[in-house]
C-alpha cells in the first residue's frame, strides 16, 4: 500500500491539480518533496499571496491547490471572504493542522482548538481528516471547491502521518551552501526628483488607450471605476475587495496565459502586501507588467499619506525584490513610452508613477462581483479557444 504522502500525491493528480501554492509546516515535510517533485509548485512568503496567485491561476483555466500550516488560515480568511467567496472562485486549501494533537508548541493552540469553529462562523466549508483511513476525503474537498465555486479547507492532523514510512524529506537532502554565498541586484534608477503633476485617473486613461489584446488587473475601490469610466473592457478584472492581493492575481493569470498581463497596483496596496513583489520576482512572468500608481495616499478611503510618499521608493524597492526591468515616470508621454517599451520587450517590468493625489468622481460599477468575474473568466476563455 502507498504510504499517506503518496496517496495524497495521487488524489491531486486525479483531481487534475495543475498549480500547489505551499507554505512549509514540519508535519508535511515528507510531503512537500513530493509536491514538488509532482506539480508546478508556487513557494509562498505569506498565505494571502496563494489566494491572489490561485484565484488568478484559476481565471485563467488552471486547477490550482494550497498546501500551508493550518495557522495560515488566520492571515487568509478575509481574503477567501472577500476575493473567493464574492467572486465565487473555487479554492481548496489542505492545511497541517496544528495546535489540537501531540502539539509541544503552545503558541499553535489557541487558534488551532479554536479553528473549526472559526470556520464555521465565517461561513467557509472544511473537512477534518483526523486519521490515515480518512485521506479519501480530500477529493471530496477538492471536488467540492470546484464544483461549488468556493473555497473548501481540509483540517489534516498529524496523526494521519505518524505511521507512514515515507522518507522524502531525507532523500531529497538539503542543497549545497558553499561557504561564502554570493548573491547580486541589478539596479536601473530614475536618478532626479519627479514632481507629480497628473493625477491616478490620468495616468489609468493613458494606459488604457494603448490596451489591445492585453489582460487588466485593477485594484479595488476607486481605480476599478475610473478605469471602466475609462475604458470598460471584458477582459479588464476589476477587483471588490482583498486590498493588497492585486499583483498577485496578475501574476496568476501570466502564469497561465499567453497574453500580456497589465496590473494597476496603488502605493497603498504594494505596501500592505509587499511580499508579492517577491513572488513574482522569484517567478518573473515574462508577460507580467505592473503599474504602480503612486499618489502617496490611500485614495480610496479619504488621501492618507502612505509611506511612500517620504520614506520608500517603490522603484527601489521593485528591484531590491529582484525585478530588474523598472521606469519611473510622471507625464502621460513618459508612461506610454515605458509602456510600449516594456511590452515590446516581454519581460517582467514595473513602472513608477509619481502621481497626485486625487480621485475623480467616477460612477460604481454596474456590475456584481460575481458578474464581473464571470464576464472576464468567459473573456479569458474565449481568447484561449482562438
Amino acid at each position: 500500500m502507498a504510504n499517506p504522502e503518496e496517496e495524497v500525491i495521487a488524489i491531486m493528480k486525479k483531481a487534475g491539480i495543475d498549480l500547489v501554492a505551499t507554505l512549509p509546516c514540519d508535519r508535511i515535510k515528507n510531503l512537500l518533496p513530493l509536491v514538488s517533485k509532482n506539480f508546478p509548485e508556487i513557494k509562498l512568503t505569506r498565505e494571502e499571496n496563494g489566494v491572489g496567485i490561485c484565484a488568478g491561476f484559476y481565471l485563467a483555466g488552471g486547477k490550482p491547490l494550497m498546501l500551508i500550516q493550518s495557522t495560515g488560515l488566520g492571515n487568509m480568511i478575509n481574503a477567501l471572504e472577500s476575493l473567493n467567496v464574492t467572486c465565487k472562485i473555487p479554492l481548496p486549501v489542505l492545511t497541517s493542522w496544528r495546535g489540537v494533537y501531540k502539539e509541544a508548541i503552545e503558541a499553535q493552540v489557541p487558534l488551532g482548538i479554536h479553528l473549526p469553529a472559526i470556520l464555521e462562523g465565517a461561513g467557509l466549508a472544511y473537512t477534518v481528516i483526523d486519521e490515515a483511513e480518512k485521506l479519501s476525503l480530500i477529493e471530496d474537498v477538492i471536488l467540492d471547491s470546484f464544483e461549488n465555486s468556493r473555497p473548501h479547507i481540509a483540517l489534516i492532523s498529524p496523526k494521519v502521518w505518524e505511521a507512514s514510512d515515507c522518507c522524502a524529506w531525507q532523500d531529497a537532502g538539503m542543497p549545497e551552501k558553499p561557504e561564502v554565498m554570493e548573491r547580486t541586484c541589478s539596479f536601473s534608477l530614475t536618478g532626479k526628483t519627479l514632481r507629480p503633476v497628473m493625477l491616478r485617473n490620468d495616468a489609468i486613461c493613458a494606459v488604457a488607450s494603448e490596451l489591445d489584446e492585453e489582460i487588466t488587473v485593477t485594484n479595488l475601490g476607486v481605480p476599478c471605476k475610473e478605469l471602466y469610466a475609462c475604458r470598460d473592457r471584458a477582459l479588464n478584472f476589476y477587483m471588490f475587495g482583498s486590498m493588497g492581493l492585486v499583483s498577485s492575481i496578475g501574476m496568476g493569470i501570466a502564469l497561465r496565459s499567453e497574453k500580456t498581463v497589465v496590473v494597476f497596483d496603488g502605493d497603498g496596496s504594494l505596501l500592505m502586501n509587499p511580499n508579492a513583489l517577491l513572488e513574482i520576482a522569484k517567478e518573473a512572468p515574462k508577460n507580467l507588467i505592473i503599474i504602480a500608481l503612486d499618489n502617496g495616499a490611500y485614495g480610496s478611503t479619504g488621501s492618507q499619506e502612505t509611506c511612500a510618499l517620504r520614506y520608500i521608493d517603490l522603484e527601489i524597492f521593485a528591484n531590491a525584490c529582484g525585478i530588474p526591468n523598472t521606469a519611473k515616470v510622471n507625464s502621460r508621454e513618459g508612461l506610454i513610452e515605458a509602456f510600449r517599451k516594456f511590452r515590446a520587450m516581454k519581460e517582467l517590468a514595473l513602472i513608477h508613477v509619481i502621481l497626485k493625489p486625487g480621485n475623480t468622481n467616477a460612477p460604481n460599477i454596474p456590475m456584481s462581483p460575481e458578474e464581473a468575474t464571470k464576464r472576464f473568466k468567459e473573456a479569458l476563455e474565449a481568447k484561449a479557444l482562438k
